[in-house]
């Protein structure tokens, strides 16, 4: 079984997990709120480090964010019983934004997948590391990924850390959306107004137990979990709570009556705190305590799945539940067990919940003692079918097809004489652009019956640059006029993940979506990482491959149809 051997956690509140959770048990708060940092035009509340912090390890040659990588990941690393020094170790790091608060109109970041190989070699780990962007799911979707990749034997041992530094471009971005309070959130309570962002790194360390060891049995070891989309609506959360609902199902397994709580997402903004009372609600889990940590930490997006995760492990190695600070009157029509109260823990297992922008709900279940082993065979998958894009052309299956245009004015041509019927094409980012094009040529050539809700087929796409044009087009749309203000829809078009979320609500697709970064193309990887997700699903395809988007001029999309061999 995969088992949790180690973790940290390294925020404004402590640099270890334990003084992490004394003070949350004691009621302490990193939220305070700021006036004009950063330029910004409103005050907005946050959990930030100070000037001084993160450590400095590495010094000048590490970006900040790289160094509150690092900050947690040694941390977590120094008492393992193992040598990272391995070709059976990964490092998984999850992040929304990594280095943005380096982005200037006239140089580009160093990207995620660079910072974590520079991070992994610091930690002295030789293989080449995976970075999961998928929006505030990424934490809980990458420690999954860990755990797949040790059960289909890939690897023994999966470092997997979840980090995230704020900066205008963040903060900007949220004001934009209406989704900030200038007051410490209060999540599920009737008077929650929004939410805050907040930085921090926390680390898991993943690893193969025997199953007949008595320390096997006092670990905490993931039992079950999914990932799936909404395939509704790519910002707003799904109204009837579908995605995190069949997450939820497929999470909890045969039984509910060991779970001792569920933490859950908990925003503190209008609808998601609804969307996921309803989920609870639809999955039969109202007589299960549920808390929400964001009053302490902010929203800390790719760090929060992890973070949390970690968290709620530690309290219940008290035998406790922790309480949800900023909770008084129930805000939601369901009538959940939440408390701002510390209460006593009852059973041996607990989930945890995050939804996303781009439609993704995961969620999984940690249990603690003897587990049946679940090892598995990743599966042998058929490339049924292939789409080229690139600027100057595209080919399906090798064969070319007959286009006049060139750059974006091919993704247009394609879009008016081979498509034509999906008028979301036009407020599109142009990767989603790119991959919506891509994919749709990819299908016209599958046998399958189109626009039907299906829970097996999934999105997994990778790429270097993550979202690069659209992160440079946001930051131009910053200004100090007073009377201006960036565009909603442009800020959340700086998830490189959007773009699966677009595949799957053109197709009503409630299976998995995953956006990787990669710090270079790398086929092995890539198959590493579909198969351990097939390993782990009931998926029975999937569309998937390299879809990078620099600009106008440069620009690629190989993707492929999967299917598992029967």
């Amino acid at each position: 079984m995969v088992c949790k051997i180690a973790d940290n956690i390294f925020s404004p509140l402590g640099a270890t997990t334990a003084e992490n959770l004394r003070a949350v048990t004691e009621g302490r708060t990193a939220l305070h709120t700021y006036e004009g940092r950063w330029g910004a035009k409103q005050p907005f509340c946050a959990a930030l480090f100070e000037e001084t912090c993160p450590e400095t390890c590495g010094g000048e040659a590490f970006t900040r964010f790289e160094r509150l990588v690092l900050a947690s990941a040694k941390r977590a690393l120094a008492d393992v019983p193992f040598s990272a020094k391995t070709a059976r170790t990964v490092f998984i790091l999850s992040t929304t934004k990594a280095n943005v608060e380096d982005l200037t109109p006239d140089a580009l970041p160093r990207t995620a997948g660079e910072s974590a190989e520079r991070v992994a070699r610091q930690l002295g780990i030789t293989t080449m590391p995976v970075v999961v962007s998928n929006a505030c799911i990424s934490g809980v979707e990458a420690i999954l990924l860990g755990a797949r990749l040790i059960r289909t034997g890939f690897y023994d041992h999966a470092v997997v850390c979840g980090a995230e530094c704020q900066s205008r471009f963040i903060v900007d971005g949220f004001l934009s959306l209406q989704a900030l309070s200038a007051a410490p959130c209060r999540p599920f309570d009737m008077e929650r107004n929004g939410l805050n962002v907040g930085e921090a790194a926390a680390t898991i360390v993943l690893s193969r137990s025997s199953e007949d060891t008595d320390e096997a049995n006092s670990l905490w070891h993931i039992a079950d979990g999914a990932v799936c989309n909404d395939a509704e609506q790519l910002v707003a959360p799904s109204k009837t709570a579908e995605g995190a609902y069949r997450a939820l199902r497929a999470a909890c397994g045969e039984s509910t009556q060991n779970l001792a709580f569920v933490n859950a997402h908990g925003t503190a903004t209008l609808f998601n705190d609804q969307m996921e009372a309803a989920a609870l609600a639809r999955a039969g889990l109202l007589s299960v305590p549920v808390n929400a940590l964001k009053g302490h930490f902010g929203h800390t997006m790719g760090a929060a799945g992890v973070l949390e995760t970690v968290l709620s492990m530690a309290a219940a190695n008290e035998g406790i539940v922790l309480g949800t600070l900023g909770f008084s009157e129930r805000g939601v029509r369901e009538p959940l067990l939440i408390s701002p109260e510390v209460r006593p823990m009852h059973g041996n297992a607990f989930l945890k919940m995050m939804s996303g922008f781009g439609g993704g709900n995961a969620v999984f279940r940690w249990e603690r003692g003897a587990a049946k082993d679940n090892t598995m065979m990743a599966p042998m998958l058929d490339v049924k079918h292939v789409v080229h894009l690139t600027p100057s052309g595209v080919s399906l299956d090798r064969q070319r097809l007959d286009t006049t245009a060139v750059g974006d004015a091919l993704l247009l041509q394609l879009y008016k004489t081979r498509i034509a019927d999906y008028p979301r094409f036009y407020k599109m980012d142009a990767l989603s652009r790119l991959g919506f094009v891509a994919s749709e040529l990819l299908l016209q050539a599958v046998d399958c019956e189109r626009f039907v809700a299906r829970e097996d087929c999934a999105v997994i796409l990778f790429n270097r640059h993550a979202s690069t044009a659209a992160d440079r087009r946001f930051l131009a749309s910053l200004s100090d006029d007073a009377d201006a203000a960036p565009a909603p829809s442009a800020f959340v078009r700086t998830l490189p993940n959007i773009v699966c979320g677009e595949i799957a609500l053109r197709n009503k697709w409630h299976g998995e979506t995953n956006f990787v970064v990669l710090p270079e193309r790398s086929e092995q990887q890539m198959l590493q990482v579909v198969s351990a997700t097939f390993a782990d699903n009931a998926l029975a395809e999937a569309v998937t491959g390299w879809i990078e988007y620099e600009d106008s001029q440069h620009f690629e999309a190989t993707l492929q149809w999967v299917t598992r061999r029967m």
